[in-house]
């Protein structure tokens, strides 16, 4: 698929994506959505549900799994599907719903050497609990995990000087200073793989940035802060990929997080890259 026909396919998944989807108050927005979600996976193979309890309430992740060209163990891509009260959620999560999305319908058509499962997980926002829901299951079972990446705000770029903020002084002092990179944060057995996104994400045309983390993040919380943290603190290698979020985006979890504020180009090149 060529740049232009993946900003379309992007643009597209965009569309239906963006809307208030918050579990409790815009519930027919979260329904939606859910429905979306999983006549797109149904193209590609079977739908599982996972459901979960919070608060006596029933809620639910929804995955696809593609076959790999052997029996390795697999790759987890996951990204959330819920948003805050009140935001309509382009970048946050629109934008890694719809690079989910893309990736599945890439990899179903041109199977990798591993399998890979795509998770759409719910109730980020209050507090991980589907990614929680999925790692504590998976550890149950005790099957193995190759890598897990979280796409998690994959849209919002600036070239302004100064539009890229960090939660530690001493970053401030390595990586840029202005906003146009996708950035990797992992654990510290995922390095190599780091380098190896980096490289094709870059050559995919969108700059990028990675960032190693030791003891499953806790010395910088802010980094802690989506569906990877889970796996991390079950041992699992595990990725976020990101644009900062609100260290960046000056709409994060407002009204204005709408399509027209991200940047269609640089999120095909993630996507492409992360395919690669």
């Amino acid at each position: 698929m060529s740049h232009s026909e993946l900003q379309k396919t992007l643009y597209g998944h965009l569309c239906q994506l963006t809307r208030e989807r918050d579990p409790f108050i815009a519930t027919e927005g979260h329904f939606y959505t859910q429905q979306y979600l999983q006549s797109q996976f149904e193209q590609w193979g079977a739908v599982e549900s996972q459901d979960f309890t919070v608060r006596g309430k029933i809620y639910s992740n929804w995955s696809l799994s593609l076959p790999g060209q052997t029996r390795l163990a697999p790759i987890l891509v996951g990204a959330h599907y819920d948003t805050v009260v009140g935001s309509p959620g382009a970048d946050d999560n629109a934008s890694g719903l719809a690079v989910l999305l893309a990736l599945a319908s890439t990899l179903a058509q041109s199977p990798p050497r591993r399998p890979v499962i795509f998770v759409a997980f719910d109730l980020e926002e209050y507090g991980l609990e589907g990614s929680r829901a999925w790692v504590a299951r998976r550890t149950q079972t005790g099957q193995p995990l190759h890598l897990m990446l979280s796409l998690e705000m994959l849209g919002y770029f600036s070239d302004a000087p100064r539009s890229q903020r960090y939660p530690a002084k001493p970053l401030e002092w390595v990586y840029p200073t202005r906003g146009n990179f996708i950035g990797l944060i992992g654990n510290w057995p995922t390095i190599l793989t780091m380098q190896r996104l980096k490289r094709h994400i870059k050559q995919a045309g969108t700059p990028c940035q990675w960032l190693p983390m030791v003891g499953q993040g806790n010395l910088l919380p802010a980094t802690r802060r989506s569906d990877h943290a889970p796996f991390w603190d079950a041992g699992y290698p595990a990725i976020l990929v990101t644009d900062t979020a609100d260290l960046r985006n000056p709409h994060y979890h407002q009204a204005s997080d709408r399509i027209e504020t991200l940047n269609l180009a640089a999120m095909a090149g993630v996507c492409a890259g992360l395919a690669e």
